[in-house]
């Protein structure tokens, strides 16, 4: 009786394995067969944080808005957390925000510390 425990637990435990191995394999083959390509999707011809200049006068301009942003109490987390790109003076906002109210709030915190005209909103409304 011991001998035929013994066999049956072998028998499941080598079952669960080959299954495992089986299916480790399919999901393999489905991943060398299938190359996805979303590199379309993927360029981003907008601003990013990536195109943050590293010069010092457009560095010291992302800091003062960012101040002034934060600063603002009235704000959301999220207004708080948009991403501020400067580049060659222009400040480019992007990211959600709550409602068209806090956009324009934050539009104007920015243009308090950078001229109107050198101010890209590139912010979206959540609802």
């Amino acid at each position: 009786m011991m001998n035929l425990k013994k066999n049956l637990h072998l028998i499941a435990v080598t079952g669960a394995v080959l299954s495992l191995s089986v299916a480790g394999t399919i999901a393999t083959a489905q991943d060398q067969n299938t190359k996805p390509d979303n590199s379309a999707q993927n360029k981003n011809q907008d601003q990013t944080a990536q195109n943050q200049s590293s010069a010092a006068s457009d560095r010291e301009l992302t800091a003062k808005v960012r101040k002034a942003i934060i600063a603002d109490k009235d704000l959301s987390t999220y207004a708080h957390n948009i991403k501020i790109i400067a580049q060659n003076g222009t400040v480019t906002l992007k990211g959600p925000v709550k409602s068209a109210e806090e956009k324009q709030k934050i539009k104007s915190d920015a243009e308090a510390v950078v001229e109107p005209g050198s101010i890209v909103d590139q912010l979206t409304v959540t609802q």
